[in-house]
């Protein structure tokens, strides 16, 4: 058996250095600083607050591990690199140290502080080569988006998102994706990017390849990218053409979003386009048949429709009886009357109505319809139905300065002139007596049917009063009546059982010598009674000059009776005169003399 020979190692190495133990193999003190020269060769020399180029050598869900070729690794949050999802193991990053060492002895790094301080000459530099950068979009802005560009916050506007409108900016926000930067302002260090740009250079090849190709009556796929009030922009693959509201559909069309929809893919046709081939104009009704051309053979004038009012006019209502086969309804088609009126009163867009064809005109593709012929003219037995001297209830529709103009019923028209409102009353206008959508009583005098107008009467409708007025105001009779109105001529004076006089200015002089006024009551005196004119001339001043004459004729008959009696008193005594009574004679004759001059 082999004897193992025992090592004393109890006593203590003079030159043994605790602190250069490694892997168990004991380092001499002289060679210590021999081999930390080495070792610090194989490293980099690291400066705080400077920005250097580092290699990821590991990654987890929160933080990523940078080698910078110094003694000790630095660890920075994945947050700083949000903008580079695509991030792994072996790339390189441009970190800023911030600490060579902390309490912990752990090297202090940051790659947002790195990006910031090199992004501005990144981003001028991008500007200047046209470069593709990536970037992070980090939310939504007024008009568009923030996006993080080497840890600048640059502005997407909207309209630089997409070639396509955008209709929803959320699905963007926390996307890395391609930019271009488009401008910057250095004094408000304002960066302007776009994604826009990128895809635009490959669309414009696209783009030529598609219009080299485009031929009027050529039919193409196309996608609806856009829809407006006045027609749809269509996405041809790169070229975008319109169709026009009215090359939608043969129909009526209010708005084309009740015909397509976004996105939508259907085919059109290639109406026309412009010389340089920018603007192109597309048909989708032309892929069809135009609906008059599958319009019933049968259909004649006389027939009868149904249709839905699509326009409304004034002067009359479009029908469309099939799709794309319109008719119109003039106004002086819907009703028999003569009175103007507005087509709005008759119906409204949506309404469903039956009309009747009164043209057709198929290679004009023209139809007129009417609806009042499906009614009876009213005219046609006028003569029976409106006989003479017969009553009815009109509707007043209008007037005029001679009359007013009634409606006895739709269709049937009627006149009552001024003259024939009123026995009594001066009628000056008709608005005077009644008003527009009354209804007044009246009586068929005159029946025009090659007109279709009847004379109408409203006084009639009573008794001639004048034949009792003419027993009542006969001349000289005297009666109370109220000056109503005053002018340069004379005045109008009421008088009782509603009738009206007339008296001149001298006949308006009071018994003191005044003038009467408007609103004063006085007696009057009929001087003048016209039952065929209907006028009543009357007078207040003759009241008294009349009592005053007839006084004075009074006073002379009496005078003239003294006188004869004292004649025949003489006659009487002649032949018993003595001298005693000529004197007596004398004195009477003298009496006589001065009666006669009183």
């Amino acid at each position: 058996m082999t004897e193992v020979k025992k090592v004393d190692n109890s006593a203590p190495e003079e030159n043994f250095d605790w602190d250069a133990l490694t892997n168990g193999a004991n380092i001499i003190k002289g060679d210590r600083a021999e081999l930390e020269a080495i070792y610090d060769k194989t490293l980099s020399t690291v400066s705080e607050k400077e920005v250097i180029d580092g290699t990821v050598i590991s990654l987890n869900k929160r933080e990523a591990v940078i080698n910078i070729g110094y003694k000790s690794d630095g660890i920075i949050s994945l947050n700083e690199f949000r903008y580079n999802p695509e991030l792994k193991v072996g790339d390189s990053v441009e970190v800023y140290v911030e600490n060579q060492e902390d309490k912990k002895g752990q090297l202090v790094l940051s790659h947002k502080k790195a990006r910031a301080l090199r992004s501005w000459d990144r981003v001028n530099s991008a500007l200047e080569n046209d470069e593709v950068i990536k970037g992070f979009i980090k939310c939504r802005t007024k008009g568009g988006m923030i996006v993080d560009v080497f840890g600048i916050e640059a502005f997407l506007p909207g309209s630089q998102i997409d070639v396509k409108p955008i209709r929803d900016y959320d699905i963007y926000v926390g996307k890395t994706m391609e930019f271009k930067v488009v401008k910057i302002n250095h004094e408000f260090k304002n960066v302007v990017v776009s994604h826009k740009a990128l895809i635009e250079a490959e669309l414009e090849q696209q783009k030529k390849d598609i219009i080299a190709k485009l031929e009027k009556g050529q039919v193409l796929e196309g996608t609806v990218k856009n829809i407006t009030s006045y027609g749809v922009f269509i996405d041809l693959g790169g070229v975008d053409g319109l169709i026009h509201i009215t090359d939608l559909s043969w129909g009526r069309v209010t708005h084309p979003s009740e015909i397509v929809e976004l996105d939508q893919k259907l085919n059109v046709v290639i109406l026309d386009f412009d010389d340089a081939k920018k603007r192109i104009a597309l048909g989708l009704k032309q892929l069809t048949p135009h609906p008059w051309d599958a319009l019933d053979a049968n259909l004649n004038v006389g027939d009868k429709v149904s249709g839905k009012v699509v326009v409304m006019a004034d002067y009359g209502a479009f029908v469309e009886i099939a799709t794309g086969v319109e008719g119109l309804i003039h106004v002086s088609e819907m009703s028999w009357s003569q009175h103007l009126r507005s087509a709005q009163d008759f119906m409204k867009v949506g309404d469903v109505v039956e009309a009747q064809i009164i043209t057709l005109d198929r290679e004009e593709r023209k139809m007129s319809l009417g609806i009042k012929q499906l009614k009876a003219d009213p005219w046609v037995d006028v003569d029976t139905k409106y006989a003479v001297n017969s009553k009815h209830v009109a509707r007043v529709r209008n007037f005029t300065n001679f009359g007013v103009f009634v409606e006895i019923e739709e269709g049937v028209d009627g006149l009552i002139h001024i003259s024939d409102l009123s026995w009594t009353k001066k009628v000056k206008h008709p608005a005077e007596f009644t008003q527009i959508g009354a209804d007044i009583d009246v009586v068929v005098l005159e029946i025009d049917k090659d007109n279709r107008r009847l004379s109408l009467g409203h006084k009639q409708l009573e008794e001639n009063p004048w034949d009792v007025f003419e027993t009542i105001f006969s001349p000289d009779s005297v009666h109370e009546g109220t000056i109503v109105e005053l002018f340069e001529k004379g005045a109008v004076i009421a008088l009782p059982y509603g009738v009206e006089g007339f008296a001149t200015p001298r006949h308006l002089v009071k018994e003191d010598g005044s003038q009467a006024k408007v609103d004063e009551k006085l007696s009057f005196k009929v001087i003048e009674f016209s039952k065929a004119s209907k006028r009543i001339i009357l007078s207040h001043s003759r009241i008294f000059e009349d009592i005053k004459k007839a006084e004075n004729v009074k006073i002379k008959k009496e005078a003239s009776a003294t006188t004869k009696k004292g004649v025949k008193k003489v006659k009487d005594s002649l032949e018993k005169t003595t001298l005693g009574d000529i004197s007596e004679l004398a004195a009477l004759k003298n009496q006589l003399s001065d009666d006669d001059k009183k």
